[in-house]
């Protein structure tokens, strides 16, 4: 059984994703086909990076992943195929895979070289199914591309860090279901330019002396009179270890979350400063 897993910008209304879906299924009957995302904002490479990194690898060995966003075949976003950690991708060029090979080198890579005998306006029904199906019956990734050594990088998903390492300059990568705002920033990152220094975490007009490792931190001493810290905004390091900045219980329908509460947007600057010993005390990192 071949496990594809789906992501895209397509939504749920139109015919797009039972149409992939279909055609998968007419080629391989018993492929396994989970939706990852297809509420990804239209064209948002940055989003669809995030999503993918941090979804992947819950995956078995050999999933193979379709990626349709922003995948209109054209001389600066070609369609390519890679082999990462065990697990294969089809995608367009556009920086979608960005934050996993930032991380983990790609064992191959091709271009794939088959749209001289499909002529589509639907790139990922008619070109990425097909190598798709094709990578899950055992097919070589040469067969269908020449081997490539490079591909494109999402610049603005990597944060800047000032030449005295003092800052971090980073920004709002994607926001969840919840209004909340997930940032660019790591933890890991954080701890290496940080090296336990006192910091301020500003967004917009808001300050964070403090950053949580979970929601319920906030509430302290306390627990179990919870309630009153409703809509109290916090920082914290999310399941995917970024920085994120949250509302306590949010409720999108009635209090509302981060990202309207607190007046911040996709793209939107977020900076840490991290402080030296003769500055005003701050608290520490939980």
């Amino acid at each position: 059984m071949s496990f594809i897993t789906l992501t895209t910008d397509f939504g749920t209304k139109d015919h797009f994703v039972g149409a992939v879906k279909g055609a998968i299924l007419s080629q391989l009957p018993d492929a396994k086909i989970v939706d990852i995302s297809h509420e990804i904002s239209p064209f948002n490479i940055a989003e669809t990076a995030y999503i993918l990194k941090n979804s992947y690898k819950s995956f078995p060995k050999g999933t193979i992943h379709i990626v349709g966003v922003d995948s209109e075949l054209s001389d600066d976003n070609k369609h390519i195929a890679l082999e990462i950690d065990n697990h294969f991708f089809v995608c367009p060029d556009n920086g979608s895979i960005s934050m996993i090979v930032s991380e983990i080198q790609p064992t191959k890579m091709v271009e794939i070289n088959i749209h001289d005998r499909i002529e589509t306006s639907f790139p990922v029904l008619d070109v990425f199914v097909n190598v798709a199906c094709f990578i899950a019956r055992g097919g070589n990734l040469t067969v269908i591309g020449k081997e490539i050594k490079e591909i494109k990088i999402n610049t603005e998903i990597k944060p800047k860090i000032n030449e005295l390492q003092n800052q971090i300059i980073g920004g709002v990568l994607y926001v969840d279901n919840f209004g909340n705002l997930i940032t660019n920033i790591s933890r890991k990152m954080f701890q290496e330019i940080g090296k336990n220094r006192k910091f301020t975490v500003s967004a917009s007009k808001h300050k964070f002396t403090k950053i949580f490792n979970k929601y319920n931190e906030i509430t302290g001493e306390y627990g179990t009179n919870s309630t009153i810290f409703d809509g109290e905004k916090l920082a914290l390091f999310n399941s995917a270890d970024y920085l994120e900045l949250a509302i306590f219980r949010s409720n999108l329908k009635s209090l509302g979350g981060a990202s309207t509460l607190l007046g911040l947007k996709y793209r939107d600057r977020v900076t840490i400063d991290f402080h030296s010993e003769n500055e005003p005390e701050f608290s520490p990192l939980q």
